[in-house]
């Protein structure tokens, strides 16, 4: 299988995550600005998901492009990376519904934490799949941004348990680190 229909199907799979997500959102009970404003952390929860998900989409698209075959390692590790994306929504709507409860809040940090491991492996996957020369492992090097996320994001979902809004602050803070795609891939593919 060529990376263009890997890429393809996982493209199909996130914008249905996207679409679950936003056909999740309710309209407010009532007509007032109150109402609406109730709805901030339901909102505040989705706008961060949708963030993420575009973080994913970007960077997987680099990851993919740095990939020089699709072997079935590869194949099997991206879905266990589809798989914890497709639970955001579940988890978002809970986080959302109930943002200063302990348990949705680390269950949260815990969906983003087993996808950002996921990541890794599908990483991994593709390092060990195109060998010693492999362009992705040149651009990742030790991957201390990638570390750096898993740390936190666990960190993050011990916090929830002490402070709900900390371990929220976390979860901004490393869509923050995220936002602009990972230039590391992009220079070693513009290096090639």
């Amino acid at each position: 299988m060529g990376r263009g229909r890997l890429e393809a199907f996982s493209d199909g799979v996130l914008a249905i995550i996207i679409t679950i997500m936003v056909l999740e959102l309710r309209s407010p009970e009532g007509e007032g600005v109150w109402a609406l404003l109730s709805m901030a952390p339901i909102f505040f929860s989705y706008v961060l998901s949708f963030v993420y998900v575009g973080i994913y989409w970007t960077n997987h698209h680099h990851l993919l492009q740095a990939c020089r075959r699709v072997s079935s390692g590869v194949l099997w590790a991206n879905l266990h990376l589809l798989f914890w994306l497709s639970l955001v929504p579940f988890a978002t709507r809970w986080i959302g519904e109930n943002h200063d409860a302990a348990v949705p809040t680390a269950v949260y940090g815990l969906n983003l934490l087993l996808a950002a491991v996921a990541y890794s492996i599908l990483q991994q996957a593709i390092i060990r799949n195109d060998g010693q020369n492999s362009l992705l492992r040149k651009a990742i090097g030790r991957d201390l941004k990638g570390r750096l996320s898993l740390l936190l994001y666990a960190l993050a979902v011990l916090a929830a348990f002490a402070a709900a809004w900390l371990a929220q602050a976390i979860y901004v803070l490393v869509a923050l680190i995220w936002i602009i795609p990972d230039r590391r891939i992009e220079q070693a593919l513009l290096e090639e």
